[in-house]
């Protein structure tokens, strides 16, 4: 017996059973986007290696570690996307979509890493995203914010998440505090773990982010980095603040939070919760001013954000926020005897052409009216139309109420479509 081939680890499959939570979680994502004016982007899922290290930056976690990276028949370089923007990045580069222009763009589908699986968190997982290209005021931070906070609401978890919100500064303001924190650190180095130690001089700000207590207590009396901000960034986070307060959404000043990439400035923010235990961050995004210009474009300010599907569609799960699963048809056709499948057939098309939206499931492998009828009731239609030899020679069908909403009854086709179409099935 040959081995069973199995799917690669922290590469899931999706099953019908569970794919009605995507479907919600991914139709009001569509309709909040459509609601803002955001127009879809879909973006290859490889891109060539270079653009990743340029954009993430080479002494990140994602691009020492986590990056699937292959070479071509050709030679060259390619990676499986590890993110969404840099692609989004490099498309409007290439076809002119970013310079002097407004452009507000939303994307969807699978990103790879190499990381240790865990609930929630795969090596195939699937993100949404959003970037905006040629504002720079803290007005679209703030709409990107009540945007996610809208998404929040539609799916019913608006109580369980809470806004992080930090600044980054400009470059130079960060390199300033850069300096100073390494400085720091290295004065407290032996109570520094070994991960730490290795952040300190690569990228020393993810240090702030540590999950370590022992890290964490020594970095309450380092450097804080607002105080290295000039006028120009400390009006644009108190006008986003103000901008927020006055939409009504809450908000918690985090000055740990750095986000996990190179590229970002300024603005900053996480949506956590606590109902997830350790994976608390459902969204997080920030503005990223000097990517396009690093890319090979020209000078473009930049906003945006991610969110990881699974663990939205986890924390639908937990929350018992994921809809009832749906029947899979309206209505169930039935057919048996000589010529009967070819008239089954012909109704269920007719069904779809004159009832658009309607779900019609026609029978097939054979059997009896016993068994097609159970196979009908397993399906969840309200209704199953027979057709038998009988029915065939008189233009009728035969109408069974599956859920008890009449009697049996045996109609011409034209009355069967008349009275779908009255009972709004």
């Amino acid at each position: 017996m040959a081995k069973q081939i199995q799917a690669i680890r922290g590469m899931n499959d999706c099953l019908p059973e569970q794919t009605p939570a995507w479907q919600q979680a991914e139709a009001v994502l569509r309709d909040t986007m459509n609601a803002y004016g955001y127009a879809e982007i879909r973006l290859p899922i490889m891109e060539v290696t270079g653009l990743f290290q340029r954009a993430i930056g080479e002494v990140t976690d994602v691009v020492e570690k986590e990056m699937y990276t292959f070479e071509d028949r050709s030679g060259d370089s390619l990676t499986l996307r590890p993110e969404g923007t840099a692609g989004c990045v490099r498309a409007g580069i290439e076809h002119g979509l970013l310079y002097n222009q407004e452009r507000r763009m939303w994307y969807m589908g699978p990103m790879f890493r190499y990381e240790r699986p865990q609930k929630g968190r795969y090596r195939q997982f699937h993100q949404f995203g959003v970037e905006v290209f040629g504002l720079h005021g803290p007005d679209i931070d703030a709409e990107l914010i009540m945007l996610t906070a809208r998404l929040w609401k539609a799916l019913g978890v608006s109580e369980h998440v809470t806004l992080q919100l930090n600044s980054l500064g400009a470059p130079e303001e960060r390199a300033a505090y850069r300096d100073a924190l390494v400085a720091y650190l290295e004065q407290h180095r032996e109570r520094l773990d070994e991960d730490c130690r290795r952040r300190m001089y690569t990228n020393p700000l993810r240090v702030l982010d540590s999950k370590n207590p022992e890290v964490q207590a020594l970095l309450a009396d380092a450097p804080v980095l607002s105080d290295y901000f000039g006028e120009q960034t400390r009006a644009h986070f108190a006008g986003l603040q103000a901008l927020l307060t006055a939409a009504g959404i809450g908000f918690e000043l985090n000055p740990r939070l750095v986000r996990g990439l190179d590229y970002y400035n300024l603005t900053v923010f996480e949506w956590v919760t606590e109902s997830l235990g350790a994976q608390g961050t459902v969204c997080g995004g920030g503005r990223y001013d000097g990517l396009v210009e690093q890319l090979g474009g020209q000078a473009t300010p930049a906003v945006g954000f991610a969110m990881g599907m699974e663990r939205l569609v986890l924390l639908l799960e937990t929350l018992q926020r994921v809809a009832p699963q749906p029947a899979l048809a309206d209505v169930y056709v039935a057919a048996a005897g000589e010529g009967a499948q070819a008239a089954g057939f012909a109704l269920a098309e007719r069904l779809r052409d004159q009832l658009p939206g309607l779900r019609v499931m026609s029978h097939c492998g054979g059997g009896n009216f016993k068994k097609q009828l159970k196979r009908a009731d397993k399906s969840g239609a309200a209704i199953a139309l027979i057709l038998g030899e009988e029915e065939i020679a008189r233009g009728e069908v035969t109408v069974k109420y599956l859920r008890g909403q009449g009697e049996q009854q045996t109609l011409a086709l034209d009355e069967v479509i008349e009275q779908l179409k009255q009972k709004g099935i």
